[in-house]
């Protein structure tokens, strides 16, 4: 679907060397012979990138403009002192084994970790510029997580309790559910930052300095106001900053300037707020009662019914249906 393209590259590189978790049992299926994988130390240091490779596609899911070739040599500092351990450890009879495997639990926890605290970030930010958070929130990446952290805990007890068994059948089938959750989201995800368009980072701060002086920027209120009254583009369920700036023949640097000095809102507050007065009028309206509530919610520039009463309870305090059955009985 051309969507989020790096960073599906890179997750898909994570499942790939995630996937060598089972090199014992793949290689046992093909050759007939049974081996072990300190022998193969490619294999062994491929595994230990998995949560590099997992949070470097959450960096690139978060950050339109993060650049893994400013970072390459930081995330290769520990995977150095691994490969290290892996060499004396071979020379040595797996006498460090049982500190090989505290390593790479505590890789795992920390890259994991971090890639949360990005997500959770991106989570605050993206109201900056998108006015349906939904569908871009990368919920579906903190489930993931939460059951790679699960499955990283459950391998480690299970290998220091009984290091020479394999894993059991409830652990693959565990694996493979996470698999086919990863497959089922990755398909139906959508573009999370505006193509071929400058945006502004998630997690940016405003500019120190002032980008525009008063007159100019009650000069583009003006111009916004105008726009939302007559073309009414907050109906449009994929407005973005890209678009609503590019209607107004300013930067989207500007726009948002422009919305969070002069109304102290950010562009999801803004779009949504005329979305809520307009379903207000919706849904107090007779002429309307043939709609359902997910009619008014699409008719109001929603994307889904669980977005619009999240949204509308928070700005009435009411949810759809109660704001509906309240104004019937006026």
């Amino acid at each position: 679907m051309k969507v989020n393209i790096r960073a599906n590259r890179w997750l898909g590189v994570s499942l790939i060397f995630w996937a060598s978790f089972w090199f014992e049992e793949l290689w046992y299926n093909i050759v007939g012979v049974k081996v072990e994988l300190n022998n193969f130390l490619v294999v062994n240091f491929l595994q230990f990138l998995t949560p590099i490779a997992f949070f470097v596609s959450v960096s690139y899911f978060t950050n339109s403009s993060y650049s893994l070739s400013k970072n390459v040599g930081k995330y290769m500092i520990i995977p150095a002192f691994y490969l290290t351990l892996l060499f004396l450890n071979r020379e040595l009879d797996d006498k460090y084994q049982f500190v090989q495997l505290l390593f790479v639990l505590g890789h795992a926890i920390f890259y994991l970790g971090y890639s949360l605290l990005r997500i959770h970030q991106h989570q605050k930010g993206i109201e900056q510029f998108a006015s349906s958070t939904q569908e871009i929130n990368l919920r579906w990446l903190v489930y993931i997580i939460i059951a790679t952290l699960f499955m990283t805990f459950a391998v480690a007890v299970f290998n220091l309790l009984f290091y020479e068994l394999p894993l059991n059948l409830f652990m693959n089938a565990t694996v493979l559910g996470v698999v086919f959750f990863i497959v089922y989201n990755s398909l139906k995800q959508h573009q999370i930052f505006p193509k071929n368009k400058a945006t502004a980072d998630v997690n940016e701060q405003e500019p120190k300095k002032q980008l525009m002086e008063e007159d100019r920027l009650d000069e583009i209120k003006g111009r916004l106001e105008g726009l939302m009254s007559e073309q009414k583009p907050y109906l449009d369920s994929d407005l973005n900053l890209v678009k609503l700036a590019d209607m107004l023949e300013i930067t989207s640097h500007q726009l948002s300037h422009v919305i969070n000095k002069g109304y102290n809102e950010n562009f999801f507050q803004f779009v949504n707020k005329f979305r809520v007065e307009k379903a207000k009028v919706m849904l107090i309206d007779s002429q309307n009662d043939k709609l359902s509530i997910l009619g008014v919610a699409f008719e109001s520039g929603f994307s889904s019914k669980t977005s619009f009463n999240t949204t509308f309870k928070k700005m009435t305090g009411q949810t759809p249906s109660e704001y509906k059955k309240a104004g019937s009985t006026l």
